[in-house]
Parts: structure tokens; sequence; C-alpha cells
């Protein structure tokens, strides 16, 4: 047992030196990557809306070797030196969910040819914009009127909200509030949505809640049959540190799925969470991005 005991006492020793090793070792060279930025595509045909993000993930590439997956801001060592070609993919987490991380389709890479020295870092600011094929249903809450319909079950609404203690793009937002009194609020879309099947289909979401929010799609077929789908909850954030926050619903399973369905609405619903008195819900930016 002390034989036991002290091998595993250096091995343990071994590791941890051979840890430091890679962390310090001058035989590496240093990507390091802050943040990305989302700009405009200028020969996009189409209005991509606010450009606000959450790539949370970057897909490392060096001369088209895949370094690794990374959370952002990074700085990860390298085994190579000299010019070398680098290319950074966009990574979100699908439906909000950090253990599944993927390659935002709609977006472009970004890529760079640097030089890296050992023991030397190499900042990188990626860059990217959508894709031009990338088509958008947009609601900013800019316009005169929402295009979001409140149903006729609700009895609470969403208005267009401009308290500058919330407000962060734009001049409006879309406001619910639920109390015991008005406690349910549905909004479905209101233009009817072709999206296509088998390809790619996201809902891109501004959301600040101190209640949880569903989300989901209505598929209407020709011969006149509507089917709910149920899709994801974004859970109540602490009423303490409300906060706006950007997610990527995919809609994809969904739609392709839909049967003889060939139209779609988007609808949320929020229903005042058990044990409150009062709630509120905030929406921004909303998108289904599609090609």
């Amino acid at each position: 047992m002390k034989i036991m005991r002290l091998n595993g006492f250096w091995m343990f020793l071994v590791l941890m030196a051979s840890f430091g090793c890679v962390k310090n070792n001058k035989d590496y060279a240093y990507i390091e990557v802050s943040s990305w930025d989302l700009i405009a595509n200028p020969n996009s045909v189409y209005n991509v809306g606010e450009l606000t993000h959450n790539f949370s993930d970057a897909y490392l590439y060096v001369d088209d070797d895949l370094i690794g997956i990374f959370e952002v801001p990074f700085k990860v060592p390298v085994l190579k030196e000299g010019s070398v070609n680098v290319k950074l993919y966009p990574a979100i987490r699908n439906n909000g969910i950090s253990a599944t991380k993927k390659l935002y389709p709609f977006v472009k890479f970004y890529e760079e040819n640097i030089v890296l020295t050992h023991g030397g870092t190499a900042q990188i600011n990626p860059k990217t914009s959508y894709q031009s094929p990338t088509k958008f249903w947009i609601e900013d809450f800019e316009d005169a009127s929402i295009k979001i319909t409140n149903d006729p079950n609700s009895n609470a609404l969403m208005t267009a909200g401009n308290d500058p203690a919330i407000l962060q793009w734009g001049n409006y937002y879309g406001d619910v509030q639920l109390t015991t009194l008005n406690n349910l609020w549905v909004g479905v879309t209101n233009s009817s949505l072709n999206l296509p099947k088998g390809s790619e289909v996201y809902l891109e979401l501004n959301y600040r809640n101190s209640n949880s929010l569903i989300t989901g799609l209505l598929a209407s077929s020709s011969t006149g049959g509507v089917a709910e789908y149920i899709n994801i909850q974004v859970n109540a954030q602490d009423p303490n540190q409300l906060a706006w926050k950007k997610i990527y619903i995919d809609l994809k399973e969904l739609v392709s799925n839909s049967g003889p369905a060939n139209v779609f609405e988007q609808f949320f619903k929020a229903e005042l969470n058990a044990g409150k008195t009062d709630a509120s819900v905030q929406l921004d930016n909303i998108k289904v991005v599609y090609f």
C-alpha cells in the first residue's frame, strides 16, 4: 500500500510538471482571442436588423488542422512556428445549452495569415457577418405597429416599452407585464413564414425575463389544419439580476417534421410562474433566420 501511494504521489507530480511545461513552455506559440465582432455584410440584400450576437465559442484551425473548440475569450498554445493560416468559425450554444456547441450556419468564418513565434502571443480580433443568401423575418419594435399579435385568450398584452433603464437598442422593445389578474400572455407573429424543410432555420432572440417564456411554432397546411409545436422554454432570470441575453433556438427539426404544413408562425407564451404575484418579459431583436 505504501508503494502504491508513493507511486501515485510521484505520478501526480509528473502530471503537474507536464501541465506546467505545456503552460509555460517556450517551444509553444500562443493564439489569443478576446471576442467576436459581428459586422454588416455590404453584399446582403436583406435587412439584417440589429447586429447583436452571442458567439460564445470558436472552432480554431491552424493550417486547416483543428486545434480545438474554445470558449471566448481564450489563449491557447500551438506547436507551430512561422507563417500560418488561421481560421476561426463562430459557434453558438444550441438552444442555450452550454454542452451543445454548434457552428452557426448563417455567418462567415474568419481567416487571417499570421506569424507565430515560440514564446510569443498572436492576438486575433475575429470579425464575421451574415452570409449573403441569409433571409430574415425581424421584429425590432421600431415600426409603428408590433408584428406580434396578442392572442385573444391572453389577459396580458405585449406593448412597446421604452424605459431607459431597460432599453438597450433603438427606441423600443416588446414589454409584457404579468400579474395575478393578468397572468397569461400568448403572442403570435402576424406574418406567414415560408420556411424551408430540411434546411437550417433558427430563432434569434434578445430577452430579459423574470418569468419563464415558452417558444414554439404554429404549422398550417393547405387543407386548413393547424398544428402547435412546443419548442424551447427560456427559464426565468433572478429578478435582482435581470440582464439582456441572447439565445439561438433551433427550428430545423420542428419545421422538417411538420408533415404537410407549408406556412409557419412563431409563437411565445408566458404564464405567471407559481409563487409569484408579478413578473415581466422583455423581448427585442426577434429574428427568424433561414436560407
